[in-house]
């Protein structure tokens, strides 16, 4: 077998694991904190508490590329580099990030107790990075104008997009969404994003006792600026006419939308009730507990994120009466290289510098038991032998 080309080091219980390593109702399958980037690799194939976690972050990744490359085959589609497009990258890039960042963070945290904290931190800022992605897409495609002009005003020395049109609701009817979505939409998400970081950092080295309520909470908040264009769109009548393809393709957004918050919600009764491990504490240690299921939760409500998304852009697509700008007569500018890519560049500098301090900070704390750490492992590994 190819794990036994040489001697896997042992799965402890969690009397045999730093405090730090150990959670609620998991008995055993624990790794010592010192494995080697290769005994880390090597666990993905090992029966850990961490393996289910590893993997059902993963192998999303390639199910949701597989999804997200469907749309640029369709008819009429840009070319997939073409700024139409920029929004949709963004989107990836988070979800991607996202995935990746978690299923790494399970895989590796057992190199030292440092290590595991910079895991999570990562983890924790490509959450906040992939609601902005999530926020851009919305902000282009499902805004309640979504930056559409019509063609007929294209030539036009100023574009009138306050006009109405049928089926839908007048802009003039509530400015103060207008202006919200117009001109605070995109920075409240940045700004929410960054107190997502800071408050789940601060979890891991306060708040211990309610970290996963507090962690739950504290994404709620994202999710609910960042769906605000899509509330809006739930509670007013399609932009587009009942005999086009547009509405066809976009009247199915609302139900992907119910699934995706029904999954979100989901994912949070399990994260935070850390059900069933707590009904038998040992019997799901290693497969079927509740972060496992909260993985695979999230990963269905990003899924049904992607398709509601998707049906927007087919519909926009599919309308031959409207055209995506950018243009700079429209007053919701369409998408740029600084409107998508320079917002997610800056947050990430942004996050990045956050979980720079907070790992600076966990290395003052954790870095000096190394050695007691060492010895504690001698201690465990002679005793289990």
């Amino acid at each position: 077998m190819f794990l036994n080309c040489g001697q896997p080091l042992p799965l402890l219980s969690d009397k045999d694991v730093p405090p730090r390593v150990t959670e609620n109702f998991i008995l055993s399958g624990y790794r010592f904190p010192n494995y080697s980037l290769r005994d880390c690799l090597l666990s993905a194939f090992r029966p850990t508490n961490e393996t289910g976690n590893f993997w059902t972050h993963f192998l999303p990744i390639f199910i949701f590329a597989y999804y997200f490359l469907q749309m640029f085959s369709w008819d009429g589609a840009p070319d997939a580099d073409a700024p139409f497009f920029y929004p949709m990258w963004n989107y990836f890039i988070g979800v991607f990030c996202l995935l990746l960042a978690s299923s790494m963070a399970h895989l590796l945290n057992s190199m030292s107790l440092v290590v595991r904290e910079v895991c999570f931190f990562v983890d924790y800022g490509t959450i906040s990075a992939y609601t902005v992605g999530s926020s851009l897409a919305y902000y282009y495609y499902i805004h309640p104008r979504a930056g559409i002009v019509e063609k007929e005003d294209r030539n036009s020395s100023c574009l009138d997009l306050n006009h109405k049109r049928k089926g839908f609701l007048s802009p003039n009817a509530m400015p103060e969404f207008n202006l919200f979505f117009e001109t605070y939409y995109m920075p409240c998400a940045c700004v929410i994003a960054i107190i997502c970081v800071l408050s789940c950092c601060n979890t891991r080295q306060r708040w211990r006792e309610h970290r996963y309520i507090i962690r739950t909470l504290v994404f709620l908040l994202p999710f609910l600026i960042s769906s605000t264009p899509v509330f809006y769109r739930v509670l007013t009548r399609s932009p587009y006419s009942t005999t086009t393809p547009s509405f066809a393709a976009s009247i199915t957004m609302p139900n992907f939308f119910y699934r995706h918050s029904l999954w979100l919600l989901v994912s949070a009764l399990f994260n935070i009730s850390k059900f069933p491990e707590r009904l038998a504490p040992g019997r799901f240690d290693i497969w079927g507990h509740s972060h496992q299921w909260f993985h695979c939760c999230t990963f269905l409500s990003i899924l049904d994120e992607l398709h509601m998304i998707q049906a927007e852009v087919r519909a926009i697509l599919l309308n031959p009466d409207f055209l995506l700008p950018p243009t700079a007569l429209s007053r919701l500018p369409g998408p740029t290289i600084a409107s998508t890519y320079g917002v997610m560049l800056l947050l990430q500098t942004t996050i990045v510098s956050i979980i720079a301090c907070f790992s600076w900070h966990a290395n003052c704390i954790y870095g000096p038991q190394r050695d007691q750490l060492k010895k504690q492992m001698k201690y465990v590994s002679k005793h289990t032998k």
